[in-house]
């Protein structure tokens, strides 16, 4: 992927190219998202072999486990189990604690990009679903982002009136990991109809409208310390938006803000939008090199 010679649109490139990147100079280096895809199937890697070599390095599944012996819950099944038994064990108020303080540092939607399993699967359908629209056989759908917490709601009321985790029947976070570290089981079936609701019905349905994990994430990346930083090198040229399935969080991109950004002399801004997953991709494809990974501690103190 040479993002200085092309424009390195989704239709303009093809899926395995976006996996190197070219400097200015010619060089090759892994692009960002070859680096999600390695920490993705280095921490799945861990998660088999503590399980069945038992090296207890990384134990359990992303929904809880164990690292190094230190507890770590997903936020969400946090709030789902209180809700559904009405207590906490002391090791859920840890191993909670601990996650939100580590995504605190390193932005809340990161977990969708650089941690989930079906984040790889959902990228490549993201490519599949693409295809098809570029050949006319299917409409590119969006619906309001928002709906998100519509279902945030609905599956925190259903675990308070059920007593059951009732979203944990349907995660396919969960069901992923759990294949991964204990092997397959037919709930996988539900992972491909929801891959297959992505491919011929909308671009990253899942991870946009529905995944209740990634919107308490993002819930707690607002006020992360790792953002993607802006600078005024930016011309509007809209490729960012096109490889973003969250391009909303891209809004200073845009060209109608340009006169005011002049106007108040705007040389740097952070993107500090909840739903970011900090993926990089933007990054990956910005030929004016206008974004970058930063760390905003100084202006959070």
């Amino acid at each position: 992927m040479d993002k200085y010679n092309n424009r390195e649109t989704i239709k303009n490139t093809t899926f395995w190219s976006t996996f190197i990147s070219t400097t200015k100079e010619g060089k090759k280096f892994l692009s960002y998202r070859s680096k999600r895809w390695i920490l993705v199937i280095a921490i799945h890697l861990l998660f088999f072999l503590s399980f069945f070599i038992d090296i207890q390095t990384l134990e359990g599944t992303l929904s809880g486990s164990r690292f190094l012996g230190f507890h770590l819950i997903d936020p969400f099944t946090t709030m789902e189990m209180f809700l559904a038994e009405h207590h906490m064990h002391i090791n859920m108020i840890i191993g909670t604690s601990t996650i939100i303080v580590f995504y605190l540092i390193v932005g809340g939607r990161s977990y969708c990009s650089w941690v989930c399993p079906y984040g790889i699967l959902s990228e490549i359908g993201e490519k599949w679903h693409n295809t098809l629209v570029k050949k006319k056989i299917i409409k590119e759908r969006k619906f309001d982002n928002r709906v998100r917490y519509f279902f945030w709601l609905i599956f925190l009321i259903l675990a308070f009136t059920s007593g059951y985790m009732v979203f944990e029947t349907f995660n396919v976070v969960g069901i992923m990991s759990r294949a991964i570290t204990y092997g397959w089981s037919l709930a996988l079936i539900w992972v491909l109809l929801v891959l297959a609701l992505e491919v011929f019905f909308s671009r990253r349905a899942w991870c946009t409208y529905v995944c209740p994990i990634g919107t308490t994430y993002g819930m707690i990346g607002k006020a992360s310390a790792l953002r993607i930083e802006w600078n005024d090198n930016c011309d509007s040229c809209m490729v960012c938006h096109d490889v973003c399935f969250e391009n909303q969080v891209l809004e200073i991109t845009k060209a109608k803000y340009k006169k005011q950004i002049d106007k108040k002399d705007i040389k740097t801004a952070y993107i500090t939008g909840a739903d970011c997953t900090l993926c990089g991709r933007c990054i990956d494809v910005c030929h004016e090199d206008a974004l970058k990974f930063d760390f905003r501690l100084k202006s959070l103190v």
